[in-house]
């Protein structure tokens, strides 16, 4: 239960924020920041407030029923109300709680999207291209910014890697819990036989991090240029544009040769894995809570298999939620996955106030 003093230090805050902004002595970053807070914090208070008035009219209808000079007909009046106002103390109190659950710091970031090819040749580099697009439309249709930064194609017009940067407001929130591997079943295109075929692709999510949060230097990567090529290996430039960065203490190798400029495609790849440097930092310092929920949404298990496509029965199934959805047309245009995203984001947020119940808070 909320208490009354947590209602009050949340107003308290709330109201010491406004006062600081108002003066306007606060350096310029630290006026953003506040400027942030105080409007992160504005949803949970006008509920706070809610909740606070709701408690107070509920303590003035006990004192009503308390005293005994109350004729019958205000008592039952009084009586009704009451429970109507504790429903709406309770289920405020509930919206308060979710709006002060810990927030995962990297919600409000950018994304890095990054599809692969998994089993299944042809028919998985298909596949990764239909998510990719899937992706793209729904970013689209939120209004995100979607750009592709290295593209691998194969003959058949799939790709076998793709990755983009997603911008806009709350795009890490929404996407995280894409992490994993989708599996399709369908009939091929190239299949004479009608017999359907499974394949996979991975998707990676990544909160794009910018130089302050991961700093690398040049002692700790090896950078080896190349000409780059298109499907099939065909040399699509003469000149040694293409890029490989090797981050020497992880292991971690990202190559970018969209770009015809080697100093661009460097730049491509440099976000890339400052991107997977952060991700992976984050991962392993969450493990350990991590491990302690063992149904957690999002949690960026690549080798999960999360979800899958059932293109006869016209069909996705979540795995994590146990989802099914008879609308796989509509996902793969972007236009249903937000009803996906928003059961996986339920269950997520359900399973953290559990955690907030039991004393096992994860931030």
């Amino acid at each position: 239960m909320i208490s009354n003093e947590q209602i009050d230090n949340l107003l308290s805050k709330h109201a010491e924020l406004e006062t600081a902004l108002s003066a306007g002595h606060s350096k310029e970053g630290d006026f953003v920041r506040l400027s942030r807070e105080y409007s992160d914090m504005g949803p949970a208070v006008e509920v706070a407030q809610r909740l606070r008035t709701l408690r107070a009219e509920v303590a003035g209808l006990e004192e009503i029923l308390a005293d005994k000079t109350v004729d019958d007909e205000m008592r039952a009046f009084a009586t009704d109300d009451r429970e109507k106002q504790r429903e709406a103390s309770k289920e405020c109190e509930q919206q308060l709680r979710v709006l002060l659950l810990p927030k995962d710091e990297a919600d409000e970031r950018n994304a890095i999207l990054e599809v692969r090819a998994g089993t299944g040749g042809d028919e998985a580099a298909i596949f990764a291209a239909d998510l990719t697009r899937m992706y793209q439309r729904y970013a689209e249709g939120r209004g995100w910014g979607f750009e592709i930064m290295s593209l691998s194609e194969n003959d058949v017009g799939g790709y076998k890697e793709a990755s983009a940067t997603i911008t806009g407001r709350g795009v890490f929130e929404r996407m995280k819990f894409e992490s994993g591997v989708h599996r399709v079943q369908r009939v091929p295109v190239t299949e004479s036989s009608g017999r359907i075929h499974t394949s996979t692709a991975t998707v990676a999510v990544l909160p794009e991090a910018e130089e302050v949060d991961i700093k690398i230097e040049e002692k700790d990567i090896r950078v080896d240029v190349y000409r780059s090529s298109g499907p099939g290996g065909q040399s699509v430039n003469t000149t040694d544009s293409a890029v490989r960065i090797t981050h020497l203490e992880t292991g971690i190798v990202v190559t970018q040769q969209d770009e015809k400029s080697q100093h661009k495609n460097r730049a491509k790849a440099m976000k890339i894995l400052r991107a997977r440097l952060y991700d992976a930092e984050r991962y392993a310092r969450d493990s350990e809570r991590a491990a302690a929920r063992r149904n957690q949404i999002g949690s960026g298990d690549r080798s999960e298999r999360i979800r899958t496509y059932n293109f006869p029965q016209n069909r996705v199934t979540d795995h994590r939620i146990n989802l099914t959805l008879h609308k796989l047309d509509r996902i793969l245009i972007g236009e249903g996955l937000d009803e996906m995203i928003d059961a996986l984001s339920s269950e997520d947020q359900a399973q953290r106030l559990s955690d907030l119940d039991d004393g096992n808070v994860r931030s």
